[in-house]
């Protein structure tokens, strides 16, 4: 999925303002200028649009993390598992850890985007690449998930 419509989803779905987008960026180490994020957040036939690189994503996703949840403190004894390339897989779960939702919040986020998926099938997204359970994570699982996250975080008035 391209980054940049993730981006564009997340911000609408959680309601991040412009000031809060640049604050989140910042958490995860990347500077940025309101006119670089309105860019980033242009569709790509409108004029000015600008590509969000895998690692300008993943420090959106990292500062989101922190944003979220607070800064990861080290504990004694503990060794950093190396970084993983960005893909559906990893987008997935990073926005898991930063919403702090459990297999089952992930799997009502899914149901109001009338998307059913078993647990077993949503467990093997965040497997190990090379696990015999493991499965890439497609476009359509993250475009649904990020539906149903608007859904869940806008709830319609009634």
């Amino acid at each position: 999925m391209i980054n940049n419509e993730v981006l564009r989803r997340v911000r609408y779905a959680l309601g991040l303002s412009d000031p809060i987008m640049i604050q989140i960026f910042s958490l995860g180490n990347v500077v940025i200028s309101r006119e670089d994020l309105l860019n980033r957040l242009k569709k790509d036939n409108q004029d000015g649009f600008v590509e969000l690189d895998n690692d300008t994503m993943d420090a959106f996703l990292k500062g989101l993390i922190t944003y979220r949840r607070g800064p990861l403190e080290d504990k004694p004894g503990q060794t950093k598992k190396p970084e993983l390339a960005l893909n559906n897989n990893s987008i997935l779960k990073k926005l898991r850890i930063a919403l702090n939702f459990k297999e089952e919040d992930m799997l009502n986020a899914l149901q109001l985007a009338d998307f059913k998926i078993s647990k077993p099938e949503l467990s093997a997204f965040f497997r190990q690449k090379g696990h015999k359970n493991y499965r890439a994570c497609g476009d359509q699982i993250i475009r649904n998930f990020l539906q149903g996250l608007t859904l869940h975080f806008r709830k319609p008035i009634e």
